[in-house]
């Protein structure tokens, strides 16, 4: 995205990671820690019959596979019993600012975005970084500038 020329709020959309990974809901916890480390995501989104019901995230994982939290053995365990069903859901065309505002005040790490009820990408928290670091170093580049004040 060219920050240096915007002249508008960008949808989320703009920012986005297209295409994210999912997992299904009846899936093991441990193939979906499986996955997370396969593609260096902390994130993945929560299918059932190929409708999108929530998401799972490394910290639901963590909190959840800890012994005496949960109702069965981590072995045991289904990507269902930890998954977060009222996940933060986006339309494509959502501006960017709502969607960063919204996560803030939940404190949560990510956005699942759809158009329509199919998913189409994910923002988190690591997204939001690199859109930050993207629009300073566009707003504040130039001779001397390399240091900062």
């Amino acid at each position: 995205m060219d920050f240096q020329n915007l002249d508008h709020m960008p949808a989320i959309k703009a920012v986005m990671t297209p295409f994210p990974y999912s997992v299904d809901l009846g899936e093991s916890v441990a193939a979906a820690e499986r996955m997370m480390r396969e593609h260096e995501v902390r994130h993945l989104p929560v299918s059932d019959e190929g409708k999108l019901v929530g998401e799972i995230s490394q910290r639901d994982i963590g909190v959840g596979s800890k012994p005496g939290v949960g109702p069965r053995e981590v072995s045991e365990l289904r990507v269902a019993d930890l998954c977060v069903s009222d996940a933060y859901v986006v339309e494509l065309n959502t501006r960017l600012d709502e969607v960063l505002r919204e996560m803030a005040e939940r404190r949560i790490g990510s956005a699942l975005v759809v158009k329509g009820e199919k998913l189409v990408g994910i923002f988190t928290m690591s997204d939001a970084c690199w859109v930050l670091a993207d629009l300073l170093s566009a707003r504040f580049r130039g001779p001397g500038d390399d240091e900062a004040a």
